[in-house]
């Protein structure tokens, strides 16, 4: 393994308060050392004058679709994608084909990526159901002991509410817990966007926030009646974040993350019924978007997850009420994030790599989130002041949807390494 000397960039590690010009030094897939002017000697030297060094970054909630559906996406090119994106590790959920409800499938996922992958550290999360039906709990011990960092059923919600409280018990005893997709569906109805005046405008059926608070209340009083930790995925609305918000006052053992998405569009950009922008939950109002911000900078939203849901585009390239829900988001989520919180003066940059990097390491226990001497080497490079266009056929990802496509941010990733392996580096 060849040592690598980062020269001259500003090196930001939020876990250590670290937030200065400074080479970087990795041995053997470690950092060896932070200061200014160390010696090259036998290492590669990766120039970072006028850029920033910081630990990679860390998705809690994305979306791999291998095994069964490596039509959309699968585990060598998401975890390229995520690379470009600046990410060293990402949690995958489970609702592939086979669901991820067994230690055979987390087996497969954890091997693939090991063998097959770009370097960025896989972290499954499994089923909190059998075949995410809501109605037989899934083997979570064994999971566990195959890999497993978190229980979801991602993509549906648990609608059993004892089922969840048991589910969420016996996660405890094993390490792990809940990932809860927040959303009641017969509230949902047939609605295929947010509920309000664009929905009428456009004669789509709309979808109501409520749908989406009435089960974030569910979660957050269930966790609090049993002591135990839940993590809401995706927050999408004003109320949400609220509930979160006095939760959190209450002693509560809830944690939140919401996306770019969420920070960046509203519903408004559903205008001319572009399916790109179908999303579950959907994009909500400007209230919601500006609480989501809020949300992030006062710290009731714990962190920024992608939720990165590739599509083919044949399932996107058709009437709005018939697109599959979702957005590719590896590839975006940190130019938007820094033009929509940093660039806007919301935050600082190292605020950012907290949400992005520091604060989802420590929740999921994993590697990485800090650039501590003798830590493994997960480093992003980033350019935070140059304009990118996003172009979504340039994307390593096999999923193109998303809204961004042809938009202008601000912040490039130049550079990932993983273990002190360079996995990605732009050209």
């Amino acid at each position: 393994m060849q040592n690598i000397l980062i020269r001259g960039g500003r090196v930001i590690d939020p876990a250590n308060g670290i937030d200065e010009v400074a080479d970087v030094r990795i041995e053997e897939g470690k950092i060896a050392g932070i200061g200014k002017n160390l010696s090259a000697g036998d290492a590669k030297v990766i120039d970072a004058a006028g850029r920033v060094v910081a630990p990679g970054f860390i998705d809690m909630h994305c979306h791999l679709r291998d095994p069964g559906l490596e039509y959309k996406e699968d585990i060598v090119s998401g975890t390229r994608a995520a690379a470009h994106g600046g990410f060293t590790g990402v949690c995958c959920m489970p609702n592939t084909k086979p669901v991820n409800d067994s230690a055979a499938v987390t087996r497969y996922i954890i091997e693939k990526a090991q063998t097959q992958g770009s370097g960025v550290h896989v972290y499954p999360v499994g089923a909190i159901s059998k075949g995410l039906e809501g109605v037989e709990m899934a083997e979570i011990g064994r999971m566990k002991q195959a890999g497993i960092v978190a229980i979801s059923d991602d993509g549906r919600p648990v609608t059993n509410s004892n089922l969840f409280r048991l589910a969420m018990q016996y996660a405890s005893h094993f390490g792990v817990f809940i990932m809860s997709h927040s959303e009641d569906k017969g509230l949902v109805g047939d609605g295929v966007m947010n509920e309000g005046f664009v929905s009428t405008k456009l004669g789509l059926p709309g979808i109501t926030r409520a749908a989406e608070e009435v089960m974030i209340a569910r979660d957050i009083l269930v966790a609090e009646a049993e002591g135990k930790r839940v993590h809401l995925c995706h927050v999408s609305t004003k109320g949400g974040v609220q509930l979160v918000r006095e939760a959190k006052a209450r002693g509560v053992r809830v944690t939140a993350e919401t996306t770019p998405h969420y920070i960046a569009a509203t519903d408004a950009w559903v205008e001319g019924y572009d399916s790109r922008c179908r999303v579950n939950p959907p994009l909500r109002e400007e209230a919601d978007r500006l609480a989501c911000i809020e949300g992030l900078v006062d710290g009731t939203l714990d962190c920024i997850a992608t939720d990165h849901a590739p599509h083919h585009e044949d399932e996107k390239r058709c009437e709005f009420h018939l697109a599959a829900s979702g957005i590719s988001g590896f590839e975006t989520a940190f130019c938007v994030s820094n033009s929509m919180l940093v660039k806007s003066g919301r935050m600082t940059l190292p605020r950012l790599i907290e949400l992005m990097s520091t604060t989802p390491a420590r929740l999921l226990g994993v590697q990485g989130g800090t650039l501590c001497v003798g830590a493994p080497a997960d480093v992003v490079i980033l350019d935070p002041d140059r304009e990118v266009t996003v172009d979504a056929s340039k994307f390593f990802s096999k999923g193109k949807n998303t809204p961004f496509d042809g938009k202008t941010y601000c912040g490039a990733v130049c550079a990932t390494l993983a273990d002190g392996r360079v996995i990605y580096e732009e050209a």
